[in-house]
């Protein structure tokens, strides 16, 4: 039995001209983007950067591939992002005790410095969006795109990072 075809939604029947839902994401995706960049300019990292230093100092210390497991930022190995935060001394590089074929990645001091000013920049942007969102909007709207990326890698990302987060709180 051939699977049942799914159908696709009127445009008429959700409002939107044809590919609009996916170009109102990817707009917001970018607006983020700008509003997170023009923060992190004075502290001359990259959203992928702040974002990883912001795992390690949640996660850390973890291995690459671990990391790998965690971030949005980068679907393929983030290694050359390490490399560049590890030149910059904002995360190093250790052997574990036990394998000393293991590499473990942990903020530096100065990573470690910088991630309450990061977390500041981090609860803004979250701010500006509650702002601009009623609860019942951000509920909405975080449901429809836990949905969409059901069974995707991102999704999957996602879940690992902050599942664990939305079980301590209740939700």
């Amino acid at each position: 039995m051939p699977p049942a075809a799914k159908t696709e939604p009127n445009p008429a029947a959700t409002g939107l001209a044809p590919s609009e839902l996916r170009y109102l994401v990817l707009a917001a995706q970018r607006e983020g983007n700008r509003a997170l960049n023009r923060q992190l300019s004075s502290y001359g990292l990259t959203a992928s950067q702040f974002e990883i230093i912001l795992v390690l100092d949640e996660y850390g210390p973890i291995t690459l591939k671990e990391l790998g497991e965690l971030i949005v930022c980068e679907t393929s190995s983030p290694s050359r992002i390490i490399d560049t935060l590890v030149r910059r001394r904002l995360v190093q590089r250790a052997t574990d005790g036990q394998d000393r074929r293991a590499v473990s990645l942990l903020l530096s001091d100065e990573g470690e410095d910088l991630v309450p000013k990061l977390r500041r920049i981090d609860e803004a942007i979250d701010d500006g969006a509650r702002d601009a969102l009623n609860s019942d909007d951000i509920r909405g709207l975080v449901g429809a795109l836990r949905t969409y990326l059901t069974g995707s890698e991102s999704g999957d990302v996602l879940d690992r990072r902050f599942l664990n987060r939305r079980e301590q709180l209740g939700e």
